[in-house]
This record gives structure tokens, C-alpha cells and sequence, in this order.
């Protein structure tokens, strides 16, 4: 039994669910969301909650269920608070700044990196150091983070690099004379 998949997702006040066969509405404050459940499980709404269930008994049901809940739990929070990932910018020179709609950093190669902010996402700098990358659509708001972390992730020596707001860096020791 999953102790995720069993929990019924609460709807709050001012979001509105379209729940049609397999596909799932949410409609917020900040926006809409869709999704389509698989097959191997089935979605009910009633009651101001979303309720989750496998169709049978089968191990790959079994797998669905909590995720498939999670899934739709996340459509719920994008709409009504939306999803926030912090970056550090480490190192001496490096920096970033939004400009338009380009996000601009200075990571000591020769060029400046130019990158260029998708739809629905929406990026600040409040020092030229740190990078907010925020959104309504959880996956959409990992995946640029991670683009975003990729042009230069954090080394194990002095730590430079872009990492995730408290994100541990195994630091290694130097060489020896």
C-alpha cells in the first residue's frame, strides 16, 4: 500500500479542478496545469479533494499510484503558490544580471553565457550573486535551474561554480609539497 498514493490531494479555496476521464485541470491564482494520469491508475475529485486509486493489483499499478498523487498534488501548489529554486553564484568575477528576457553570466570564460529565460519561468537576480528561478510548473522550474547550473557547476577544490541554495559541496583537500 503506498503511504503517499492513499493521501487524498486537498483543494484549496479559489482553484478550480476539471478532472475529465484521465486528464486533470487545475486552474489558480497564478495560472493553469494539466496533466494526464496513466492508465494503471484512476483519479476521482469530490468533496475538495483529489483522490488517487490503482486499477488492479499489478506491481506497475502499485509504482503509479504515489507518483501519479504527487504529480497532481504539485498542479495544486504551482496554481495557488508556485515553485521557487535559489542558486549561489561562487567565485571571484562571476556573476549574473536579467536583462529583457536573457539572463546574463559571468563565469570566467571568455564570453559571457547568454540564456535565454523560457516562457512560464521567471528568473531575478537580487545580487549579482544569487539567481531565482521560480514558476508554476515544478519540473519546468528544476530543469532550467539545472540548464542554468550546468554552465558551471561547482568544483570539489575551492567550491567555485553555481550550486543549489544550501547545497553541500564535498570539498577535497589539495596537493601536497
Amino acid at each position: 500500500m503506498s503511504r503517499i498514493g492513499k493521501n487524498p490531494v486537498p483543494i484549496p479555496a479559489g482553484v478550480e479542478v476539471t478532472l475529465d476521464g484521465p486528464d486533470l485541470t487545475v486552474k489558480g491564482k497564478l495560472g493553469q496545469l494539466a496533466m494526464r494520469f496513466v492508465d494503471d491508475v484512476e483519479a476521482s475529485h469530490g468533496d475538495d479533494q483529489i483522490t488517487v486509486r490503482p486499477r488492479n493489483a499489478t506491481k506497475r499499478a502499485r509504482q503509479m499510484w504515489g507518483m501519479q498523487r504527487t504529480l497532481a498534488a504539485n498542479l495544486v501548489t504551482g496554481v495557488t503558490e508556485g515553485f521557487t529554486i535559489d542558486l549561489e553564484i561562487t567565485g571571484v568575477g562571476y556573476r549574473a544580471n536579467v536583462q529583457d528576457r536573457v539572463l546574463n553570466l559571468q563565469l570566467g570564460y571568455s564570453h559571457d553565457v547568454a540564456y535565454a529565460i523560457p516562457d512560464g519561468i521567471e528568473i531575478a537576480c537580487e545580487r549579482p550573486t544569487m539567481i531565482k528561478v521560480s514558476g508554476i510548473d515544478k519540473q519546468r522550474v528544476g530543469q532550467v535551474a539545472a540548464e542554468i547550473r550546468r554552465w558551471r557547476p561547482p568544483e570539489p577544490y575551492k567550491g567555485k561554480g553555481i550550486k543549489y541554495a544550501g547545497e553541500y559541496i564535498f570539498r577535497k583537500e589539495g596537493k601536497k609539497k
